[in-house]
């Protein structure tokens, strides 16, 4: 799987099968990489049907591990959905793609919405696989960005590098903070992390945390950019205190072009959302163009 530089950032991206173009946000939180897509790494529906593989039987996928995620590299500045739209756009380029169908689960979903509300002439639809949303997901978020402060101000920066080199995430080991798996890959890059102003590095957390988690509304577009999103979407929702009903439904009520799929888990399958994202897939067909 090749790299590429987005964005000034090495990103780790995989271009396979054929039909429709179909952009790939994976799940996972800080764990957004492609193995998430694979009966190998996936989890659910996505992991029953071996997603990546099947969905390039139908489409010609674009996935990528997000920066600060996997393989991809990072950069030591405010995250926001903003930079998240940048490189997603800039990998649709690189594949010369001018419009495509848009997936997005769990906080991929999120990085979704807030694609299409910059890019909609981009969109032919969005598939949204449990949307994350409310207290408990925006009380999760605050609270691993105060592990990583806490344990920063206890230990310093080069501890952060140290133990990033045990193989874990972000959203697995919370003190490692949003920019522990660059670290653990990039020398350089934990060269950088390490020898950060500790006064300038909290302030980049705490933008970062409040640009991410900043209310209980589904992540990803304020609650006017939703009305104002006239783009198809498909809704599939979770059920669990992350990937909740109420943000399914929020989405449900707020988009004027969205369907809500009323089967929730665990009755969905890799099989029958394979044949909701197929079905969708014919809804929007005639907007769709090849890359």
């Amino acid at each position: 799987m090749p790299f590429a530089t987005l964005n000034g950032i090495t990103i780790h991206y995989a271009i396979g099968g054929s039909g429709p173009p179909l952009l790939m946000f994976a799940p996972g939180g800080w764990r957004s990489v492609m193995s998430r897509w694979t009966s190998a790494g996936g989890k659910e529906a996505f992991g029953e049907m071996d997603a990546l593989a099947t969905l390039s039987r139908h489409f010609t996928t674009l996935a990528y591990d997000r920066r600060e995620c996997g393989r991809s590299g990072g950069r030591i500045e405010p995250l926001n959905w903003e930079l998240y739209v940048t490189e997603a756009k800039a990998l649709l380029d690189l594949a010369g793609v001018k419009r495509a169908m848009i997936l997005g689960s769990c906080m991929g979903a999120s990085l979704a919405l807030a694609f299409a509300a910059r890019h909609p002439s981009s969109c032919t639809g969005l598939i949204l696989h449990w949307p994350v949303g409310g207290y408990l997901w925006m009380k999760k978020g605050h609270t691993f960005f105060r592990r990583h402060m806490d344990f920063v101000r206890a230990n310093g920066l080069a501890a952060v590098v140290e133990r990033a080199h045990k193989g874990e995430n972000f959203w697995l080991d919370p003190e490692i903070g949003p920019w522990g798996s660059p670290a653990a890959l990039y020398p350089e890059f934990a060269a950088e992390l390490a020898k950060q102003d500790l006064g300038r590095y909290f302030a980049i957390c705490e933008q970062s945390r409040d640009a991410i988690f900043n209310d209980t509304m589904p992540s990803g577009a304020s609650g006017e950019e939703l009305m104002a999103m006239h783009v198809p979407a498909l809704i599939l929702s979770g059920r669990d205190t992350r990937h909740t009903v109420s943000a399914a439904w929020a989405l449900a009520e707020l988009m004027p072009q969205a369907e809500l799929w009323e089967v929730l888990p665990p009755h969905q399958t890799g099989a029958n959302v394979l044949e909701q994202i197929l079905r969708f897939q014919t809804t929007v067909a005639p907007a769709n163009t090849a890359p």
